[in-house]
């Protein structure tokens, strides 16, 4: 493979890190940075083994401004972590996100009311009203 196509691979991979990182800006709202810098701003949001795709993303990155050393990238693991970043980021509902936080927060509310009520009238059973 000449420098020709090694131009090319880093064209290709820097499109698709821009890609991962236009993903993780629309789905997380997280700012635009390096892709290693982000990934870590969403840190337990995405499961471990994303991450490892996305490292390896930022890896050929790195590898890809030198000619040299692009050529020991492994193009067929560099498409498979692409692919598997963007099947899981394209997967995420943004909506359906927003809705379990506004449960889960909605469900927290009602339980320290009850575990107050529940206090209210153990305290009203103990001073003898109830």
């Amino acid at each position: 493979m000449g420098l020709d196509g090694a131009m090319m691979d880093t064209k290709d991979i820097t499109h698709k890190v821009e890609t991962v990182q236009d993903l993780l800006t629309a789905k997380f709202g997280i700012k635009r940075r390096p892709l290693a810098q982000m990934m870590m701003k969403a840190g337990r949001r995405l499961p471990g083994r994303l991450h490892k795709r996305a490292r390896v993303l930022s890896d050929a990155q790195a590898l890809g401004g030198h000619p040299k050393l692009a050529r020991q990238m492994d193009m067929a693991a560099v498409d498979q972590a692409y692919e598997d970043c963007v099947a899981h980021l394209t997967a995420i509902d943004v909506a359906d996100r927003r809705k379990g936080r506004v449960l889960g927060i909605a469900g927290a509310i009602v339980f320290n009311l009850l575990i107050v009520l529940v206090g209210f009238v153990l305290w009203l059973w103990w001073r003898g009203y109830v």
